[in-house]
This record gives C-alpha cells, structure tokens and sequence, in this order.
C-alpha cells in the first residue's frame, strides 16, 4: 500500500470528499432501487461529503487509507427481493463504486493520456491504490464492514446464521487486526489483502 507523504495525504482528502460519498450514496441508491426509501428519507441519497464522513472511519483512511463512511440505514424487509439477497446486493454497491473509480482513474495512464512518472499520474496510481484499497478492506466479512452482509446474504442460510452469530464478536476481531497485530508485527489485514489487490492493480494498469 501507499507510504505516508503529502501527495499520499491529498489523496485521501479526495477520496474522503469524492470516494467515501460516492460508496455510501451507492448503498443509499441500491436500496431505492430495490424497493426501500430509508436513506433516501435521511437524507443519505447524496454525494455531499457531510452527510456520509464517519470519524473514526475517516481518521483511519487518512492515517492508514483504510476506513469506512457512516453506515447507511437500510431496511431490507422493504426490498421486493428477499432481504438478505436485497441486503447483500446494497452492501456490494459500496465496494463496487469504489472499483468503478479505480477503473476511470486508470483510464487516462491506459491511454497514454497521462505518464505513470508524472506528478498528475502519481497521484492517480495513488488514487487508484487507495480507491481498491477501501474496496478489499470493505469486502472482508466482518461486521460492521459490508463483506459479512454480502456473505450472509449468498451463503445457504444455515451457513449465513453461524456467520451471524459471530456478529458481536466480529468488531473486536477487526479491532485487533487493525490495532493489536501490526503492533506485534502481524500485519493479517495486508495479509488477506495483498493478492487480490496485486491482481486488480496489474488488470487496472498492466494487462
């Protein structure tokens, strides 16, 4: 991932003001679709920064460039599909809008609009970097990140029932891998992280 500079820190001040609402407006917009109106009526149906920006999540994002947006309150009970398809299908909006950023971000260093040593083609590698970043780290499946209700939602629901019960612990263990591990040098976020990130990077920009 990115190391910590100045052109690393506007990067995520942009991706706090453009990326993080755009992941959450996503949700909000999935789930009008589908049938619920809850964030719409909350006023989370927008790209306006102010209405999505969680703190703690954001702080995170710009010290570390993983992080969340305030949850998006979402009812599935009033989708037209069955709620844990209808839940995951909004909770994979998120990740997926973060992809889609990544994949116009690389479009300009694909067509050779942009050189990748440049100071303008740094940033949007690093843009790039950040916006897949938030989507692996928003796909693992521990509440209260969007890969667990994702998972519940396509798993037989025998399976996704012993998932839910992990739930209250789930937060704790996302504490630890975030906070504890990398104190004792084990680093487990990356660890999940890292290939999958390598393979979208070099389909992104290399293949």
């Amino acid at each position: 991932m990115p190391g910590f500079s100045l052109s690393t820190l506007l990067v995520r001040l942009l991706v706090l003001v453009i990326g993080i609402p755009i992941h959450e407006w996503a949700h909000a917009w999935s789930a009008y679709k589908l049938g619920d109106s809850t964030a719409e009526g909350q006023g989370r149906m927008t790209l306006n920064p102010l209405a999505h920006l969680d703190p703690i999540g954001s702080l995170l994002i710009l010290v570390s460039g993983f992080g969340w947006g305030k949850p998006v309150p979402v009812n599935p009970y009033r989708m037209r599909v069955n709620p844990r398809m209808g839940m995951a299908i909004t909770s994979f909006a998120g990740p997926l809008s973060n992809f889609f950023l990544a994949m116009l971000l690389a479009i300009p260093l694909r067509m050779h609009w942009v050189t990748y040593y440049s100071d303008i083609g740094e940033l949007l590698v690093l843009a790039i970097q950040i916006n897949l970043g938030l989507m692996l780290f928003n796909l693992i499946p521990a509440y209260p990140l969007d890969g667990e209700k994702v998972l519940v939602g396509v798993l037989p629901p025998r399976w996704g029932d012993h998932l839910l019960r992990w739930r209250p612990y789930s937060s704790l263990i996302l504490a630890a891998m975030l906070f504890l591990l990398p104190r004792v040098g084990l680093d487990v976020l990356s660890f999940i992280i890292a290939p999958a990130y390598a393979v979208l990077m070099g389909l992104l920009l290399y293949f």
